[in-house]
């Protein structure tokens, strides 16, 4: 029998922030923008600023009028995506199947390591009590027998809690809940939800599949009925046997402005070049997957003569298989990139004119990430991932 963890880092910025500066311990901190900031927008607010309706994707300027008393940050995406790595080094030490989704959650295939761990909640145990001696924060986690139930059960206990889906009881435990619960039902589907009077799980596991494709159309329609059998609803491409790595970002709202888009597409290509340069691989093929509103998904891939070089070469490539594939006017949900069949570093290709530019950018991106290892508040970037600072 399968298991997995979600994880999920507690109100995870606005967590970083508190504990880096505890005079912000139990206050209201967002972060995200100033209030005079224009088009800002919210990333996190600690737990204490959602008790004044404050919320991911919100407007700064609509989190002032409701919590005027807080404390708001632009953020340091640098720090967070240091201890983000704390975290995931000590996911690596229970299993070695851990698949990283954002900066703030990762799936654990923790499958066969019950003899060495225990069962479910004692490996709950071990793991949070690790994570915050180690790191000062704090996780939620999920336990089921698929990737879909485990995310949707690290949220029952937030924060700082454990919940358990035992196998054979995904289906119960996803009839009871409220459709608001399902993981990829965005606003728009939530109204649809209302309009049909759907307010439960069961409410929809009542309608056969065919009825509801001909209701949400096929790609979501099916989704909607596997999910709320506690099936594998969602695909979580499994990157094992293909030796490769992804990062996506699931965004709270729909985005439609491309260069927004670009932007959480940089942020991937940092996050997938500095995993690449710190393990010493290397590839040539790169994917992209774009999710729409209505939960369609487009993905492409390239295969190209020489490996990715460099962030900015890395972009480059992926920036061009989204706009050949992306539907323009669409709202954009999720937006994710990979490197497939990794090679080791020292695995000779043939070289070309570029190269000797190509290295140096290379060995210059190698010196950020181990200046940044060194002195973690280092403000070292590169590229448009500027905007993440502000």
């Amino acid at each position: 029998m399968a298991y997995f963890i979600h994880a999920d880092l507690d109100a995870f910025y606005a967590s970083v922030e508190q504990l880096d500066h505890p005079e912000c311990r139990g206050l209201p901190v967002i972060v995200g923008g100033l209030p005079e900031d224009r088009r800002s927008v919210v990333s996190t607010a600690s737990y204490e600023a959602r008790k004044f309706g404050v919320h991911s994707a919100m407007p700064v300027a609509q989190a002032y009028k409701l919590c005027p008393q807080g404390i708001y940050l632009r953020g340091n995406m640098k720090r967070y995506r240091k201890k983000s790595a704390e975290v995931m080094a000590i996911f690596s030490d229970f299993t070695p199947d851990v698949r990283q989704i954002s900066v703030d959650e990762a799936f654990l295939d923790i499958t066969g390591t019950e003899k060495l761990f225990g069962p479910p909640a004692l490996v709950g145990a071990k793991l949070k009590n690790a994570i915050r001696e180690k790191t000062g924060l704090t996780v939620s986690l999920g336990f089921a027998s698929n990737r879909y139930v485990a995310k949707i059960a690290s949220g029952m206990s937030k924060p700082d809690g454990i919940f358990v889906v035992a196998p054979g009881t995904e289906e119960k435990f996803m009839s009871a809940l409220p459709v608001t619960k399902i993981w990829g039902a965005g606003n728009k589907t939530q109204e649809q939800f209302r309009k049909y009077g759907f307010k439960t799980c069961e409410d929809i596991h009542r309608l056969p599949m065919e009825n509801l494709k001909s209701i949400f159309g096929t790609a979501f329609g099916l989704f909607l009925y596997r999910a709320v059998r506690g099936e594998a609803a969602e695909a979580f491409e499994d990157e094992r046997g293909t030796h490769s790595m992804s990062a996506e970002r699931t965004f709270p709202y729909d985005l439609y402005d491309e260069f927004t888009i670009e932007t959480a597409l940089f942020e991937i290509c940092e996050t997938l070049m500095f995993r690449l340069l710190n393990q010493s691989w290397q590839s040539k093929t790169v994917s992209i997957k774009i999710r729409y509103d209505d939960f369609s998904t487009e993905s492409a891939r390239e295969t190209f003569p020489r490996p990715v070089g460099t962030i900015d070469e890395l972009f480059d490539r992926l920036s061009a298989l989204f706009h050949r594939k992306y539907k323009s006017s669409r709202g954009v949900r999720l937006i994710g990139a990979g490197l497939l069949n990794l090679e080791t570093e020292n695995t000779p290709h043939q070289g070309d004119l570029f190269d000797t530019v190509n290295e140096k950018e290379r060995n210059l991106e190698k010196h950020i990430m181990e200046i940044n290892k060194k002195f973690p508040n280092a403000a070292l970037r590169r590229g448009r991932s500027w905007m993440a600072d502000k």
